[in-house]
């Protein structure tokens, strides 16, 4: 009999993939951190837009004040989430800024405890206490693209960016009863307008070949991407949707070593292993065995 669950894992390992990848489409546009996210907006909200009215999935959604205005303020985070994180690539690189960038489940559980009262257990203080001492070690020791110590900016940016999406998320788990991709859809508009200023600061690319890296972003890389993550991660384990997350950061160090000569110093893959380790392990609890459907799902890329 056919595993029930085997096309989720391949459209969420997909997803990951193809998210690994999003750091050298950025750096291959050539355009600045706004206007390569505005692009992002623009297409792939478009696109989200006209396949949930394909769907008819906003047919019948009457969403209230307090949903629009969540909406757009988790937007406006995942909009700045991306400003930041693209900006760092090029201080840094895309195998750290990616890595860095994943001690946002971390985060996210914090802001949990602070805003919402949830206990925080023992394992996950190890946790961060683990994976802030792996963000230590990249810091002193990773080498950017150009062979060079990489700057402290680069990876204040990542992690600026990864308290940015793990607000995001947070937003998104009080907005669980709106189809996601209706979800999506209204919070890419309004990253849209809101970007659509800065242009006349950092424009788009005046060659075609950049424009066409901006298009094949916003359309394979954020539309198609979040179609195969939404249709996946509702029938998966907590479990395993963590393990195939790895895909993530690992395709992400791959892709730069490979396309941007990237060299892996030791102390810098230990901490790399330590951040992934604390940030990425599955916790057992009771939600594992359930299956989970977020807003945003909290280790996806954006």
């Amino acid at each position: 009999m056919k595993n029930p669950e085997s096309r989720p894992v391949l459209q969420w390992s997909a997803a990951m993939a193809l998210s690994g990848t999003i750091g050298a489409v950025v750096l291959e546009s050539g355009a600045a951190a706004p206007a390569v996210a505005f692009a992002r907006c623009l297409v792939g909200g478009v696109l989200l837009v006209v396949w949930s009215l394909a769907r008819g999935w906003f047919r019948d959604w009457r969403p209230t004040r307090r949903d629009l205005l969540l909406a757009v303020a988790g937007g406006l985070l995942l909009v700045g989430n991306w400003v930041l994180l693209f900006a760092s690539y090029s201080l840094s690189s895309i195998g750290v800024s990616t890595v860095v960038y994943h001690t946002q489940p971390l985060i996210l559980v914090g802001m949990a405890a602070m805003f919402l009262g949830e206990k925080v257990g023992r394992s996950h203080l190890m946790r961060a206490g683990v994976a802030f001492a792996g963000v230590v070690v990249i810091s002193l020791s990773a080498q950017g693209d150009d062979g060079q110590p990489v700057r402290l900016a680069g990876i204040a940016l990542a992690l600026g960016a990864a308290l940015l999406y793990a607000g995001a998320s947070f937003i998104a788990k009080q907005l669980k009863h709106i189809r996601p991709h209706l979800l999506a859809a209204v919070q890419l508009t309004a990253g849209a307008i809101v970007l659509a200023p800065a242009l006349m600061f950092t424009p788009l690319p005046s060659s075609a070949p950049g424009l066409l890296w901006l298009l094949l972003l916003g359309t394979v890389h954020t539309a198609v991407m979040y179609v195969l993550m939404y249709a996946s991660i509702g029938k998966l384990p907590t479990t395993t949707v963590a393990l195939l997350s790895y895909l993530y950061p690992v395709v992400a160090v791959v892709v730069d070593m490979l396309a941007f000569g990237h060299r892996l110093t030791w102390p810098e893959g230990l901490g790399m292993l330590a951040v992934l380790a604390a940030a990425l392990a599955p916790q057992r609890t009771k939600a594992d065995t359930r299956n989970a459907r977020p807003g945003i799902p909290s280790r996806a890329s954006r």
